[in-house]
């Protein structure tokens, strides 16, 4: 992946060293929460609700953002993979500002909070063992640069554009945000069992997946940057956090109805199907029979 020359977002907040980092939250130990979230590495609409925590967000006020000490920028140990993903971010809003413009509509750019250990939202606490999440109460999308650590050593899934895609898969949720998909699943909770809600949350993960193959299409058509290999990072990362792969790591057996994201083939399957078509339309997992 190819960034030499793009511009770095300006859309962040660095919150690294202020909250600092946890030993339990609300009773629960981070061993034990890494272990029940390990199937919402890669942002549940609310990863809360597998420890059984969630709670609705509407109403909620915005968190107040926390008091955190700036990191020296010299003396980051995190910079260049900092500047990496500001930069990704500008190449999502220069994008998205595209599709919306073209589209009629104008794209609002969400906030990147990186964090270490937790940080509050205005969907609660958020936490590194969540991985990487989206909340639609703030448009921020919350990321613990750890995380990626984990992809590369944990799940074999490293590389640049496998950050990226890590980066495009969130900001799809602030897509669905935007366009109102976010609000009409999220009213669907109140009156489906968990297992039908679980089919729908599929279907959102599904989407943004495909969000993110429409990005880097057009990203790459506008301004190439992409190496002939960064498109088989981004399937090996698909492919390492699809529901069946991770909970064959975790506890050795798969539960169907227990899915919230698909399955690796499905979660390669609609990337390819956004960066090969680059077409909105072909990403309306709601209406797709076979996912």
């Amino acid at each position: 992946m190819r960034l030499e020359d793009e511009s770095e977002s300006s859309n962040v907040e660095d919150r690294r060293g202020g909250g600092g980092g946890m030993g339990r939250a609300g009773g629960v130990g981070i061993g034990t929460m890494a272990i029940a979230l390990v199937a919402s590495y890669f942002l549940g609409i609310d990863p809360r609700t597998i420890l059984g925590l969630a709670e609705s967000v509407q109403g909620t006020q915005h968190a107040a953002p926390e008091q955190s000490r700036p990191v020296d920028p010299a003396n980051d140990p995190q910079a260049a993979l900092k500047s990496e993903m500001l930069k990704v971010l500008h190449k999502t809003e220069v994008t998205w500002d595209e599709i919306f413009r073209q589209l009629g509509g104008q794209y609002r750019k969400p906030v990147l909070v990186l964090y270490s250990g937790r940080t509050q939202t205005a969907c609660g606490a958020g936490q590194a063992a969540m991985g990487p999440f989206y909340c639609p109460g703030d448009q921020r999308v919350y990321l613990d640069m750890g995380f990626f650590r984990d992809m590369e050593q944990r799940f074999r899934a490293g590389g640049d554009f496998a950050r990226a895609y890590v980066i495009a898969h969130e900001i799809g949720h602030h897509v669905q945000n935007l366009t109102g998909i976010s609000e009409k699943t999220h009213a669907m909770r109140q009156r489906l069992s968990e297992v039908e809600y679980n089919k729908v949350s599929v279907r959102v993960e599904l989407q943004a997946d495909c969000f993110a193959g429409v990005w880097a299409q057009h990203a790459n058509r506008a301004s190439p940057f992409l190496d002939p290999d960064d498109v088989d990072e981004a399937l090996r990362a698909a492919n390492a956090i699809g529901d069946d792969m991770l909970q064959k790591q975790a506890r050795g057996a798969v539960v169907p109805d227990s899915f919230t994201h698909g399955t690796s083939a499905q979660r390669m399957r609609w990337f390819k199907t956004g960066f090969q078509s680059g077409n909105l339309k072909t990403c309306d997992t709601f209406a797709a029979r076979d996912l």
